[in-house]
């Protein structure tokens, strides 16, 4: 498919072309299926029909663009918005997942993930003589392993049956245990057990799924995945080990940033690697692992009618390096080499140094780190290469440092957060609870004196400069929000507390008007609510005296209100 004109794929069709199951009923027979996937897509390409039958973006996020050259089969991923704004009805499943889920892994309410298989061989029965589909799950889980595993299993078969193989697979899923947090699964499919846990945001870093319990006995054996979600840190990172340190501080200020490389395997896994750099932080801008000259958003982000937005982008097209040349950083990676035994790193290079028709791989940036670099951590990593030692191990000490890293960073904020709670025993039973107290920057920054970052990582940098810099970012304010949240639940959930066990309520309402009564009594309703909905972290014995603090008060009351509060 060429990127600029020229041919372009058929119609996606979710299902074998029927409707998309997330889109039926909860109580449809693709409920299940619902839970993990949207839908299924099957995307032609072809010559003839060319780009004037469809302009739809999952069509052309699902084909490697011409200046790939992509041979065989090749996995990728991309993530779409949703057209139409966020999802209608949040769904009680999406928010009983998103509640025991890590912040990085929920369900997104306003965007899909696709996941492609896409194969590209030659064949001499079609007139541009080469066999082009692509296999597409699309899904609001970002478990970018697991389903390519899953895609690996059943595209290739896809691909030599068709249409049958397909629908078997759909019915398999739909036999799925719904995704909970903190759940070892088996999922069947294709005569294969996938076996894997769903992650949990109670969590400890880097957490090791057991194996398989030897007293089963399933045929046949599971295939355990490690991990649902996490790629192979090092291989993504190979040609930028140099400047890890200096991409962690873009991601975790938000900045825009470019990444061009050789294929869109290369540009959505180096994509997804560096949003993964801020984990367990929720990356709060927007990221695009595979993003085309053809997506109905490309003129929203190339636009030089206002800053660059807060994005992160994949393309493979160097026609991106002339359309945003205005854009503060931009990574360029080419395939990857081996100097001597070590991959070969990329410069960090000035953006005047951009050329727009054969632009060299390098870090255009004018941007200086904060932070020094962790030379030790480099010199173990190119080590470990030299010794051979295997991936996994080089990819576990790279998470870690990057881990450590955001941790130092975080737990300052979190300490200087949780001082911003009133106390416990400041929460009284019958008044309104006192306020989270506000978040004053120049405070936070006095504090650091003696309870900065310096207390757990020994990398020594302007942490004031970075601290001062990341306020500004969406991520500061995506973090705050939810910390806020977090603490005005708890503290809705210790006022209840307080009102349960406080005196008997009959004691409480003889000197109280009627008013004060049906006010408390719709608190109460409206704490029970949001406790039901899993917002407020209550015991179920609370929940209950409540409930019968709520008789009580209501059955005080005289009859004309009661049936107000409670019609029949």
């Amino acid at each position: 498919m060429d990127s600029l004109s020229g041919a372009g794929p058929r119609r996606a069709r979710g299902r074998l072309g029927e409707a998309s199951p997330g889109a039926r009923a909860a109580a449809a027979p693709w409920a299940r299926f619902s839970a993990w996937l949207e839908c299924v897509c099957v995307v032609t390409f072809d010559l003839e029909l060319g780009q004037a039958l469809e302009k739809s973006s999952i069509c052309y996020l699902s084909f490697p663009d011409s200046h790939s050259g992509c041979l065989g089969d090749t996995q990728f991923s991309f993530r779409i918005r949703q057209c139409g704004g966020q999802r209608s009805p949040w769904h009680a499943e999406d928010r009983h997942y998103n509640s025991g889920a890590p912040v990085s892994l929920q369900r997104e309410p306003a965007h899909y993930f696709g996941y492609v298989y896409f194969r590209q061989v030659k064949d001499s029965s079609v007139k541009r003589g080469y066999f082009q589909k692509s296999l597409v799950l699309v899904s609001r889980l970002p478990f970018v392993r697991l389903f390519q595993a899953l895609l690996g299993l059943i595209a290739p078969e896809y691909f030599d049956r068709l249409a049958p193989c397909l629908e078997a697979v759909c019915s398999e899923i739909d036999q799925w245990p719904a995704p909970t947090p903190g759940q070892t699964l088996k999922l069947p499919v294709m005569g294969v057990v996938l076996q894997v846990r769903i992650p949990s945001r109670v969590d400890k870093p880097e957490y090791s799924p057991p194996e398989q319990c030897s007293h089963e006995s399933l045929l046949p054996t599971p295939v355990v995945l490690a991990s649902v979600h996490e790629l192979d840190l090092f291989r993504c990172f190979q040609p930028v080990l140099t400047h890890v340190q200096t991409l962690w501080e873009l991601m975790l200020l938000g900045e825009p940033l470019l990444v061009l490389a050789p294929s869109p395997a290369m540009a959505s896994d180096l994509v997804l690697a560096l949003i993964s750099c801020l984990q367990p932080l929720k990356f709060c801008c927007d990221y695009r692992p595979y993003f085309t000259i053809h997506d109905s958003e490309f003129k929203e982000f190339t636009t030089r009618t206002q800053a660059p937005p807060n994005v992160v982008l994949g393309v493979t097209n160097p026609f991106f390096i002339k359309t945003l040349q205005h854009w503060p950083h931009i990574l360029r990676v080419g395939e990857p080499k081996m100097s001597g035994d070590l991959p070969k790193q990329v410069k960090l290079k000035k953006p005047s140094r951009l050329k727009t028709l054969d632009t060299k791989p390098g870090l255009y940036t004018a941007y200086s780190a904060h932070l020094h670099r962790d030379k030790a951590l480099l010199k173990r990593l190119l080590k470990g290469l030299q010794k051979k030692r295997p991936w996994d191990t080089q990819t576990a000490s790279l998470r870690r440092h990057l881990l450590e890293l955001t941790h130092s960073f975080i737990i300052p904020l979190e300490h200087y957060m949780a001082s911003l709670m009133p106390l416990k025993k400041s929460i009284t039973p019958w008044k309104t609870p006192p306020q989270i107290r506000p978040f004053r920057q120049d405070d936070f920054l006095r504090s650091l004196e003696h309870a900065g970052p310096q207390l757990t990582c020994i990398l020594k940098g302007d942490w004031l400069g970075l601290y001062r810099r990341f306020f500004k970012s969406p991520h500061f304010d995506g973090w705050y929000r939810q910390r806020h949240r977090e603490m005005a639940h708890k503290l809705e959930a210790l006022h209840l507390e307080a009102i349960c066990e406080a005196q008997n309520i009959e004691t409480w309402m003889k000197d109280k008007s009627e008013v004060e009564v049906v006010d408390l009594v719709l608190k109460l309703r409206e704490k029970l609510v949001q406790a039901q909905g899993h917002q407020l972290p209550v015991k179920e014995a609370t929940l209950q005296r409540a409930q019968l603090y709520i008789e009580t008060a209501i059955g005080s009351l005289p009859k004309d209100l009661q049936a107000v509060l409670c019609p029949p």
